[in-house]
């Protein structure tokens, strides 16, 4: 089944740091957490750990896509094409200061998935100008802990990306369930976010669910109104 990238697009972010209830140095919990996104609907999972090592991030990444298989969730890993490919993910997700987008696809299969972190409107404009790109993922949009000290682009710059560039973009940092009609409201495609889920960790499935729930009818709402 294709990437679906009717608004809101969904995307978990792993960071299992941050995991409610989980051992740093035990990832079950974050295949878990994996397993419950699949259930709830969420269309991405973005694989971001850099302190696994390749064995242990690539039997995560396996582990993963195992647990999405059959669902509507894509698991895409964060800047190793290597370890994608080898595992099965749906494709990659490029840091800003990465390779190219069509250097990407030159060694990847057809309907592989390849979106790219960017910072501001200027950075959007020419990595799409370039090609390859399904998606960009812009931020961070509000403060956030994952990124301390870095200046938020607030929602005026989100409006700007989302109606400039030729892709869907994302919103990604310090997004809170308050936040999402003003996400919505800027035309951007949908949101990524770590901590909005990681505060999840350990829960009942039931509440991942619950959330996405949530998030769409809060989506809904800020569409509506904008």
């Amino acid at each position: 089944m294709p990437l679906d990238l009717t608004p809101p697009v969904l995307c978990l972010v792993t960071d299992r740091m941050r995991l409610a209830g989980g051992d740093r140095g035990d990832p079950e919990p974050l295949r878990a957490l994996i397993g419950m996104a699949a259930a709830a609907g969420i269309d991405l999972v973005q694989i971001r750990e850099p302190g696994l090592g390749d064995r242990a991030l690539g039997s995560l990444v396996a582990r993963a896509v195992e647990s999405t298989r059959g669902t509507r969730t894509r698991v895409l890993v964060n800047d190793r094409v290597d370890v994608a490919l080898a595992h099965g993910a749906a494709g990659v997700h490029l840091k800003g200061g990465s390779f190219s987008a069509a250097r990407v696809r030159a060694s990847t299969p057809a309907g592989w998935i390849v979106g790219r972190s960017i910072h501001g409107l200027d950075e959007g404009m020419r990595v799409t100008a370039a090609g390859g790109l399904d998606y960009v993922l812009l931020g961070s949009v509000f403060e956030t802990a994952s990124k301390p000290g870095r200046p938020p682009l607030e929602a005026g710059a989100l409006r700007g990306a989302a109606g400039t560039l030729p892709v869907p973009v994302l919103a990604i940092g310090g997004i809170t369930l308050e936040r999402v009609p003003e996400v919505a409201a800027s035309g951007a495609a949908g949101l990524a976010a770590i901590g909005l889920f990681a505060a999840l960790g350990g829960a009942p499935p039931a509440e991942l669910r619950r959330l996405v729930d949530e998030i769409r009818s809060a989506w809904a709402a800020g569409r509506r109104a904008s």
